[in-house]
């Protein structure tokens, strides 16, 4: 990517690129957080910086700001009956990464292990209750990363984006406009339509019946002979697993933008 500088007869600090993505990138992790009174109050701040943001069409701003301005205005109680419908029943708009890929295999811990030492070696610490592959979470750390980096990442979890946005938006959730603009981001926004079709074909797995039916599931897992077993009866999980096998990963660039300062702020600095 030119450099800033160069693109303008202005001199602009090289020190204003990675700080206003560190912004950006942090107010798309507190927009998949559990809706507090803070996330509310804080909802102008977000909206400041979101318009500051250059590497986003316009269209996709407005409605990232539009969320804002209904999380603002909505009722808390609601906002967080609505967050645990949406994420904390059923694995399909699941937040932790390596679920979309790994399932309850064993894969799944060895990945979070090599990404625990990503996160170690930038000097990143976890709370002891947060999952490294947490959505929120691995925004926080990509945050912390240049550019570079950060297309390296969104390039390699492209394809769980962009199953989750085609998730979300089925289910006429705001949560999907985070997925896609990180897609967005690196030029990917097109990925999506791929899934749509999978998606609309999909059985719900937030139902009291598909519920049910995972207990029941989970309750064999526990009767398989071995890990091997328990991976295998992650059907999905390894499906996943196969999609990303087959996926190259080739370098990927953040989108170019004219860059810009971004207010202060107390939350998105936490």
């Amino acid at each position: 990517m030119t450099e800033a500088a160069t693109q303008s007869p202005t001199p602009v600090e090289p020190s204003f690129e990675p700080l206003q993505g560190m912004r950006s990138l942090r107010v798309l992790a507190r927009l998949l957080d559990y809706p507090t009174q803070e996330l509310q109050d804080a909802s102008g701040e977000l909206i400041e910086i979101l318009n500051a943001e250059r590497r986003l069409g316009a269209a996709l701003k407005a409605s990232l700001m539009e969320w804002c301005q209904r999380l603002q205005e909505g009722d808390l109680l609601e906002l967080q009956a609505e967050y645990v419908a949406m994420f904390d029943k059923g694995r399909a708009t699941s937040l932790l990464l390596f679920e979309h890929v790994h399932g309850e295999s064993r894969d799944r811990g060895q990945a979070m292990v090599d990404l625990m030492a990503e996160y170690s070696a930038a000097g990143f610490e976890l709370d002891a209750r947060e999952l490294p592959d947490h959505l929120p979470v691995f925004l926080e750390y990509l945050s912390m990363c240049d550019e570079a980096e950060i297309g390296r990442w969104l390039g390699e979890i492209r394809h769980i984006l962009a199953l989750l946005t085609a998730r979300l938006e089925e289910r006429g959730a705001d949560h999907a406009l985070v997925p896609l603009s990180l897609l967005a981001l690196i030029g990917a926004e097109g990925d999506v339509e791929e899934h749509r079709p999978q998606v609309k074909k999909e059985v719900p797995d937030n139902t009291p019946e598909a519920l049910d039916a995972v207990w029941e599931e989970e309750a064999v897992r526990f009767s398989a002979t071995s890990d091997e077993d328990c991976a295998l009866q992650s059907a999905e999980g390894r499906r996943l697993a196969e999609r990303k096998n087959a996926v190259h990963s080739d370098p990927v660039k953040i989108m170019p933008s004219a860059w810009s300062t971004a207010p202060s702020s107390t939350v998105v600095d936490r």
